[in-house]
């Protein structure tokens, strides 16, 4: 067979797999995407045990609201100090090898955490040392996953992997707080961080085996510093991905600390244990699976803008009506819309923003978006936590959703005056990417869309 005629038979390959591939999951059609995606997943089961046992530990040590404020504080500031370091490196150097890098270091550091709660050593002030070693870790995950998406599947199925990443992300949610509930409550939190540390290895395993063609990284005469400086400059001097910026910043100080508190609402309102702690989290993961899924299944962009300030004060009157209940289900019940509707506010968000930039400021930016996302999140956990100490966790979480509605208003007002700086950005980077622009204006982003688009 000739080269000619190989070429051709692997493209006819390709283009049936894309045609038997259903729309909902288009991106796995990509070998990357799918290593990426099975090994990301068994990972994330274990984050989330990890993440629920550590706060029951912490509140189980302690009983305090300002402690488990602290220990949020402490794991997610270095997001928002270090990020932009983080971004940089996505965009100077390789990012499959970053994510490595840090996914060992994790798996590292929940070894440690492991070894220290099954010998009985630990105490709150060695997690509050560990959460914060983990953060400095996703400062320079963050960027650099979120940008390797790209890198996976290319511009056309960005939106897709997003969501399915999200999916990923919230379907382990539901796993793994069961899971952990009944774990902690039958042998103790340090099974949780061992099963969580373990289950690295199946996400670092998937990275090795990938074959990334990226194109290769132009040299660069800037300094270090002149290039994170760049990227600054990129968000603030760009209308639509700002105004998205601002307000997941302001939803993530005032209304995401919720879940800090969780513990709380388990053990003082509900009057429950680790598994009631468990299953509200796992309730939150089945509304973001499904808010996910829904996004999953959409191919265009049309509509994203209005569905950011919708699902925004969607979040915020869940939030508020979950912090009146007193009743275990219907507690439980509630929480599926806010995790619903934070994760459609979240996931297309940063769907609209990667459309927008283009790929060489592509780790900067979504530094910027980990600083606002994650970055914001650790001062809202701190107050929270103090806001719950004297005002109680009810209260402090209604005050949150009042925030995130406040937000939404101002974001939706201001979404007809940056339709056409919108368009423009995604025209462009979809020219860039060899895709014809009128696709984009007549079909995904057509003028009464443009309104909400951003």
């Amino acid at each position: 067979m000739s080269i000619a005629q190989k070429s051709e038979s692997k493209v006819s390959k390709a283009a049936e797999r894309r045609h038997q591939m259903p729309e909902m999951l288009r991106a796995l059609r990509h070998r990357n995407f799918q290593l990426f995606f099975g090994g990301q997943l068994i990972s994330l089961i274990g984050t989330w045990m990890d993440t629920i046992a550590e706060a029951w530990l912490v509140y189980r040590l302690t009983g305090s609201s300002l402690l488990l404020g602290t220990v949020a504080f402490a794991g997610q500031i270095p997001v928002f100090l270090l990020a932009p370091i983080g971004g940089m490196a996505a965009d100077r150097w390789d990012r499959r090898q970053i994510v490595i890098a840090t996914q060992a270091s994790s798996m590292i550091l929940a070894f440690v955490l492991a070894a220290l709660t099954l010998s009985r050593r630990i105490t709150v002030w060695e997690v509050i040392v560990l959460a914060a070693l983990m953060g400095v870790v996703n400062a320079f995950d963050i960027p650099a996953r979120q940008a390797f998406l790209a890198d996976m599947v290319g511009r056309e199925d960005l939106m897709n992997a997003i969501a399915l990443n999200s999916s990923m992300f919230n379907g382990a949610r539901i796993i793994g707080p069961s899971i952990a509930g009944i774990l902690v409550a039958s042998f103790g939190e340090g099974w949780c961080f061992f099963a969580n540390a373990v289950s690295y290895i199946a996400v670092i395993t998937g990275l090795l085996m990938m074959r990334i063609h990226r194109a290769p990284i132009e040299p660069l005469e800037t300094s270090p510093f002149e290039h994170i400086a760049e990227g600054f400059r990129f968000v603030s001097n760009t209308a639509p991905i700002r105004l998205l910026l601002l307000l997941l910043g302001l939803v993530s100080l005032v209304a995401m600390p919720y879940s800090v508190l969780m513990p709380v609402f388990a053990a003082q309102v509900l009057h429950g244990n680790a598994r009631t702690l468990g299953v509200l989290m796992g309730a939150t993961g089945i509304g973001a699976l499904l808010g996910a899924l829904m996004l999953a299944s959409r191919s265009g962009i049309r509509g994203l803008g209005r569905w950011v300030a919708i699902s925004c004060a969607s979040f915020g009157i869940s939030l508020i009506l979950f912090s009146m209940s007193r009743w275990y289900f219907l507690s439980a019940f509630l929480l599926v819309p806010v995790g619903f509707f934070m994760m459609v506010q979240m996931a297309s968000s940063n769907t609209l923003i990667q459309v927008m930039v283009p790929d060489r400021l592509r780790g900067r930016t979504m530094a910027v978006y980990s600083m606002m996302f994650m970055g914001m999140a650790p001062l809202g956990a701190l107050l929270a936590g103090g806001f719950a100490e004297h005002v109680g966790a009810p209260w402090t979480l209604a005050i949150g959703g009042a925030g995130a509605i406040v937000g939404s208003a101002f974001f939706a007002r201001n979404l007809p005056k940056i339709r056409v700086e919108a368009r423009k950005l995604i025209v462009a980077q979809q020219m860039t990417a060899g895709e014809p622009a009128h696709e984009i204006t007549s079909r995904d982003i057509p003028d009464e869309s443009l309104k909400p688009a951003r």
